[in-house]
């Protein structure tokens, strides 16, 4: 939905507008600061707690301990972000069209919006841990659906400005976290008394959440630094094509993301148990899946970035300035989703001290480099950082990880796992580039991507084992079906 809605509300409101829709999107990322590792913890707990019998009681008091910290930060997270808009209008952003008063009063509606969404993450948290993702997929799927809709249509029929946008943020994020509250509230198993604070079950969790902040933190801030850097070092109109550029490429994570939730509790589950094997065997099943879920769009975007830009967007301008940072953030996020399952596996472990002191090393290096590569190579040089940054942490962490933690498995993991689906994949998108015509119409041009797409698509998939015997599988299955 974010995808398919940002050509309509660049026209409606324009570039520099959207470079605002960029900041508010970077400030949510940014107070997930706030988080210290709480909706992480619950997730964990959750898994852990439901495979252990007796432990009802104990879940619901949890939730509603961190529920009440939750609503805390979000009231503070309001305050905080409308104190600062003044300063944001009038000194950080650098606008052209819109005036001082205009972001101004932007920034103090994206205040209300932030506090009213911030608890959805906790509860979200729940809902994962509980392995209830097909119900949290619905409601992700409902509400996606009003925010991208509901924004057009505010837009188109009621007022095309920004701030007609941050109002409809405001109502969606109301009815968002109300839904999720209530359905995690729905699923906890019953108590024998009604849910309370109790500060003792937050004594018995702070260490992981501890390690989990630090992460939390860290991560944000090098997920997020670029854009901070940017937002002042360029102009809000390149800044909104850088943040285009970047909303494209982290859209990939949507695929991701759900994977290491997915297998995030059930590792957890493995441990506790200390079923090695399946824990093994599930480990890279969930690697060669998360290779050919998110390798062939990766490839194929990043090889023909300028078509599919052009095409979305039918801008030449937009297509121009925008794709090549469309394939290097996009070569370092599908980088970034293949280890989502080695950090599964790390937080599965309560290990979070590898992640942390990798991220700080990250840090210390990433933020200098940025200004430095901005200011001598433009917006291209920060863009590269993001590539730089993933492009060490499977060279680095990976061995690292694999030293204590399934030990056997590193070499199968680097080759079996993403070195060939990554080179079957690239051998078909790099010979459908070469033979592209730049003449053809733009509906052959759409028609040949998405034939290059099925065909990397179907080589990624028979080049893993997993894939290619589960393939292997349901062929016998239909034959011997045929022949009944």
């Amino acid at each position: 939905m974010s995808l398919a809605f940002v050509p309509l509300y660049i026209k409606f409101i324009g570039i520099e507008s959207y470079g605002l829709i960029g900041i508010f999107a970077a400030l949510q990322v940014m107070i997930g600061l706030l988080d210290l590792g709480l909706s992480t913890t619950l997730n964990r707990e959750m898994a852990r707690l439901s495979v252990l019998p007796g432990r009802e009681q104990e879940m619901r008091n949890l939730v509603r301990s961190l529920e009440i910290i939750y609503w805390s930060v979000a009231i503070f997270i309001g305050i905080i972000v409308m104190s600062i808009s003044s300063f944001i209008a009038h000194h950080w952003v650098k606008a052209e069209q819109l005036s001082p008063q205009t972001i101004e009063k932007a920034f103090l509606i994206m205040g209300f919006a932030m506090a009213l969404q911030w608890p959805a993450s906790l509860y979200k948290g729940g809902i994962m841990g509980l392995q209830r993702q097909v119900l949290l997929n619905a409601i992700n799927i409902g509400l996606s659906t009003m925010r991208g809709a509901g924004a057009v249509l505010i837009l188109w029929l009621i007022s095309p400005t920004i701030h007609a946008f941050f109002l409809w943020q405001i109502v969606i994020s109301t009815i968002n976290t109300f839904i999720l509250s209530t359905s995690l509230w729905r699923i906890l198993p019953s108590g024998k008394t009604k849910a309370v604070f109790q500060k003792k079950l937050l004594s018995g969790i702070w260490r992981f959440a501890a390690g989990m902040s630090g992460i939390s933190i860290l991560a944000l801030i090098l997920t997020q630094v670029d854009k901070i850097i940017l937002s002042k070092m360029l102009t809000l109109e390149m800044f909104g094509y850088y943040t285009l550029a970047s909303m494209v490429a982290m859209s990939l994570s949507r695929l991701f993301t759900p994977i290491f939730y997915s297998i995030y509790p059930r590792f957890t589950q493995l441990v506790s148990i200390d079923d090695q094997t399946g824990l093994k065997q599930l480990y890279h099943k969930s690697c060669q899946f998360m290779s050919v879920l998110i390798l062939p769009i990766a490839i194929v975007v990043a090889l023909f970035s300028y078509e599919i830009i052009l095409l979305w967007t039918q801008s030449p301008t937009t297509a121009e300035r925008t794709h090549l940072l469309v394939s290097i953030l996009i070569s370092g996020t599908a980088l970034n989703g293949i280890i989502n399952p080695p950090y599964a596996l790390q937080l599965a472990f309560g290990w979070t001290k590898l992640n942390v002191l990798t991220n700080v090393i990250a840090v210390i290096i990433l933020v200098p480099l940025i200004i430095y590569m901005t200011m001598y190579f433009g917006v291209i040089g920060a863009a590269s950082c993001w590539l730089f940054l993933n492009s060490g942490y499977v060279l680095f962490q990976i061995p690292i990880m694999h030293r204590r933690l399934l030990r056997k498995e590193k070499w199968r993991w680097y080759w079996q796992d993403i070195s060939v689906p990554l080179i079957a994949g690239l051998s078909i998108a790099v010979l459908g580039r070469l033979f592209l015509s730049g003449s053809a119409s733009q509906f052959i041009r759409l028609l040949y991507l998405i034939i290059i797409y099925m065909l990397t698509l179907v080589v990624t998939l028979i080049s893993v084992p997993t894939m290619r015997s589960r393939l292997y599988a349901q062929v016998l299955k239909i034959r011997y079906k045929a022949q009944v």
